[in-house]
């Protein structure tokens, strides 16, 4: 394992905590909680994460923030602490020069702005819907698990605002709730001249908070209001809030009343929602309800045959039954696996034996008995 040394920079040590984090947490979770987030500097141990405002300073402190020392412990030995600061987009100019050494010698910050721009992604061409590309129908295994969740998102994008609205789908985590609800945005987007939004319900919350903080709600409700179709994945995430419900509710009605589609997903049953406004759920219950069950061993297996093909694997048909068997719990530990599978084809030439596939992807299949950080 590397340790960072004097000559690593902050952004270095970041993406490597980062990394480890994506393993663990759901697209939806990472992108809301996570993705404007560095390393402001260090400074005798104590090492300073920006975040984006007071909102996300405080969930990741309460509930991520023995993970992140755990994992920064991991790749650098000195640190002893962390503090999590509100970094401002348009901060002062910092030095060229950001290495740990000299970070611990006086600490040098670097702008949030600027950090954002060096980590961009391609996803990020899809910024005005945040939709992922990559979740498409083309891509979506169907099977008996998600047969009817399926049919019925198909029905929708054939005429968005009239079929099951709205449509709400519901499984436990990692059984591929959020590729379909994106790629309705994502077929809505590149077929269509409609305006497709997805949301997951954290960052809705966070931009609620946001509004009511700067006086600017008008412009947040002109946000959700402009799109012909409005994506909200983990619905679950508002119970207890209630002035973002009673927000949502409001939206809700606007958007049903002028036609437009609207999704979720979450990971109960609306009826099950605890804490969530009963006048919300009618809403719920008002349109096509759909569940996705966990994949049986011959679903795990079309997964696993095209999320190779995606990565450009060819795998035998024993490794592929293997890999069916020994991971039954979500979706999410399949690709896990297979991109274990995929980076290690990239380092090395050696033929991957089904001994070594399981060397492999042997911490996926222990996963399967551990607690998700999702589910704390």
């Amino acid at each position: 394992m590397n340790k960072t040394t004097s000559t690593q920079t902050n952004q270095k040590l970041w993406e490597q905590v980062l990394v480890e984090i994506e393993l663990s947490v759901s697209e939806a979770t990472f992108n809301t909680w996570f993705s404007d987030t560095q390393i402001l500097r260090q400074d005798n141990g104590t090492v300073y994460v920006g975040v984006p405002n007071e909102f996300v300073r405080t969930w990741i402190t309460e509930k991520y923030d023995k993970k992140i020392i755990k994992l920064l412990r991991k790749f650098a030995d000195d640190v002893r602490n962390v503090e999590y600061q509100v970094a401002s987009t348009s901060s002062d100019k910092s030095p060229d020069s950001q290495s740990v050494s000299e970070n611990q010698s006086g600490g040098n910050t670097l702008p949030l702005s600027q950090t954002k721009q060096q980590t961009k992604t391609t996803k990020n061409d899809n910024k005005k819907a945040n939709l992922n590309p990559e979740y498409s129908f083309q891509s979506f295994v169907v099977g008996s698990f998600n047969e009817l969740a399926h049919a019925a998102s198909q029905a929708v994008i054939e005429d968005p605002g009239s079929a099951y609205n709205p449509l709400f789908i519901y499984g436990k985590t990692g059984f591929g709730k959020t590729h379909l609800i994106q790629a309705i945005g994502n077929h809505v987007r590149e077929n269509t001249d409609k305006k497709a939004h997805y949301v997951t319900s954290e960052k809705f919350a966070v931009d609620y908070v946001d509004s009511v903080q700067s006086n600017n709600v008008n412009k947040f409700k002109n946000k959700y209001r402009q799109h012909d179709v409005l994506i909200m994945d983990d619905i679950q995430f508002l119970s207890q809030k209630k002035k973002t419900q009673e927000e949502l509710f409001h939206l809700f009605n606007t958007l049903h009343d002028n036609n437009k589609q609207i999704v979720f997903s979450s990971d109960m049953h609306p009826n099950y929602l605890k804490d969530m406004e009963d006048r919300l759920k009618s809403r719920f219950n008002a349109g096509m309800i759909v569940d996705v069950s966990p994949p049986g061993k011959e679903s795990r297996q079309a997964i696993l045959r095209q999320k190779a093909k995606e990565k450009g694997l060819s795998l035998s048909e024993e490794v592929i039954t293997y890999i069916a068997e020994a991971i039954e719990s979500n979706i999410r530990e399949l690709e896990g696996a297979v991109n274990a599978i995929a980076i290690q084809a990239q380092v090395s030439d050696d033929d991957l034996s089904l001994q070594k596939i399981k060397e492999l992807i042997k911490d996926n299949v222990n996963s399967q008995n551990t607690v998700n950080i999702d589910d704390v």
